[in-house]
């Protein structure tokens, strides 16, 4: 059966007449949820994914994923994507108010608000009682519900899709307020993705090629019940990602970081690049306080001058080394080979809003307090403007060697041959059909698979981005990319050719 326009229309208007919540998306077998239905909307109907069959899909035999040596059992459990989680947010009205009438006063504020939380995962269910809940989110934050000056309308709601940050343990620290040690998850929304699968493909393809400094990621479905009202509101499928913080550093330690004293930077664009190129830029400890700096330290406040001093030195010998000096330096603080197959696969799936090209959006740990002696690690982060969404150049197409001219570290790694070829081998490996990674003959399946998973649980109660449609983000410049039917036009296709063509 599909789902008509005027069919669409009508439930969405239904939904905004009163009620809170689907009653006909239920949480437990998908079979019994939407059986055989396909929701659209009225200006994406011709791109909206088809009718799946999944016996009618061509998948090849993808070797399992390579997560480093990762073994910590909740990560294991918590992220393992076999199981969608169902997370339910319980609370109360007053605290809602709070949380929405804060974000009238600032918006970017990092309060966390009072609730608890049930999550339920097959036929596990952990409920976390007074945790703590907050917005996220930089230029995509939003307001949860209503206008401003608004309270809760429990009879007339108008929710919003925004992203949402847990931390179970935010005012009980123990061990009840974890999922199985897991005591913090991030909660985005796939704005400005319709496929609903790009962070989630980026994250996944970091993992396959091994490279175990990138987060964690897989769907979940979120629920927000607020305390009177008649039902909880299906907020629908939601990414949910693995914060990047002292927890991610020490699942880490063991053969991978190798320690866990060290000092972690959060780098972003903030009117001013983390571009490693001077130290013009803003250094800050994280207070809290909801602003963004240009180098953000995730440590003890009192830890601050240490870090801070190494981390400019850091930069001024990235800046100041001749190219002999710098060649043996940079093998000493870090792994080239792993860094290079990291950005490897950054530029492989599009990346631009990144350290080499913008300036923003990537970690930094130094794995010792040693303002000299230490080794240094690039953590990749924020991969929803990938895959063909671009307002810079064509991310498909642009010259793999010539990815931006900001970032220092990979534009002085690009001036030595022997670097060169690392980065280049790395992204025709990536390229490679017989390796299964980025190729479209793998990609394609494996997006198809994961839609196939969550279309049952896509339409949902705040009526915004009820379907699935293969565009990219609507503000880029690249809208003909496709992911999920091969051509001219695939993203993968184009890329694939583009990395063939590397001398």
């Amino acid at each position: 059966m599909k789902i008509t326009l005027p069919i669409a229309l009508a439930l969405s208007l239904l939904l905004h007449a009163g009620c809170n919540s689907l009653e006909d998306i239920p949480s437990d077998n998908p079979d019994d949820d939407i059986p055989d239905t396909e929701v659209t909307d009225s200006t994406e109907v011709k791109d909206t994914i088809p009718p799946i069959d999944s016996s009618a899909i061509e998948k090849p035999d993808v070797p399992p994923v390579i997560s480093g040596e990762l073994s910590d059992p909740g990560l294991l459990y918590v992220w393992d994507g076999s199981v969608i989680p169902e997370i339910t947010v319980h609370i109360t009205e007053d605290e809602w108010n709070r949380l929405l009438l804060r974000y009238d006063e600032f918006s970017h504020n990092v309060d966390y608000f009072h609730a608890d939380f049930t999550y339920r995962k097959g036929d596990e269910t952990f409920f976390i009682e007074d945790g703590g809940l907050r917005l996220r989110g930089n230029t995509s934050r939003r307001r949860p519900e209503g206008r401003p000056g608004e309270l809760h309308n429990s009879k007339d709601p108008d929710w919003h899709h925004c992203h949402f940050g847990i931390n179970f343990r935010k005012y009980h620290k123990d061990s009840d307020h974890t999922i199985k040690g897991i005591r913090k998850v991030n909660l985005k929304w796939f704005k400005d993705d319709p496929c609903y699968v790009r962070e989630l493909y980026c994250y996944d393809l970091f993992r396959r090629y091994g490279i175990w400094t990138a987060a964690y990621s897989t769907y979940c479905r979120l629920w927000i019940d607020v305390e009177g009202d008649s039902n909880p509101v299906y907020y629908g499928v939601y990414n949910m990602i693995e914060p990047i913080d002292d927890e991610f550093i020490e699942r880490r330690v063991e053969g991978m970081f190798k320690k866990e004293d060290g000092f972690l930077w959060k780098c972003c664009h903030n009117g001013n690049k983390a571009d490693l190129n001077g130290t013009d830029g803003d250094f800050a400890p994280d207070l809290d306080n909801g602003i963004n700096y240009t180098y953000e330290f995730k440590g003890d406040e009192e830890d601050f001058a240490e870090a801070e001093a190494q981390l400019k030195d850091f930069i001024l010998k990235l800046s100041g080394k001749g190219e002999e000096s710098f060649y043996k330096w940079i093998q000493e603080v870090c792994d080239v080979e792993f860094l290079l197959k990291t950005y490897a696969v950054n530029v492989a799936v599009g990346m631009w809003d990144d350290h080499w090209n913008n300036g923003n959006n990537f970690y930094l740990y130094f794995n010792t307090r040693d303002k000299y002696d230490y080794e240094f690690f690039f953590i990749p982060y924020d991969y929803d403007n990938t895959l063909g969404t671009s307002n810079t150049y064509d991310p498909a197409r642009q010259n793999p060697y010539d990815w931006g001219n900001d970032g220092l570290l990979m534009e002085r790694l690009m001036r030595f041959d022997d670097f060169k070829a690392i980065y280049r081998d790395a992204l025709k490996e990536l390229a490679d059909p017989a390796r299964q990674l980025f190729h479209p003959d793998a990609s394609i399946p494996r997006v198809l698979d994961w839609q196939e998973k969550i279309s049952p649980y896509v339409f949902n109660g705040t009526g915004e981005d009820i379907s699935i449609y293969d565009k990219p983000g609507s503000w880029g410049h690249y809208g003909h990319y496709r992911l999920m039917t091969d051509g001219s036009d695939n993203f993968f296709r184009v890329k694939t050719e583009t990395i063939n063509n590397m001398k």
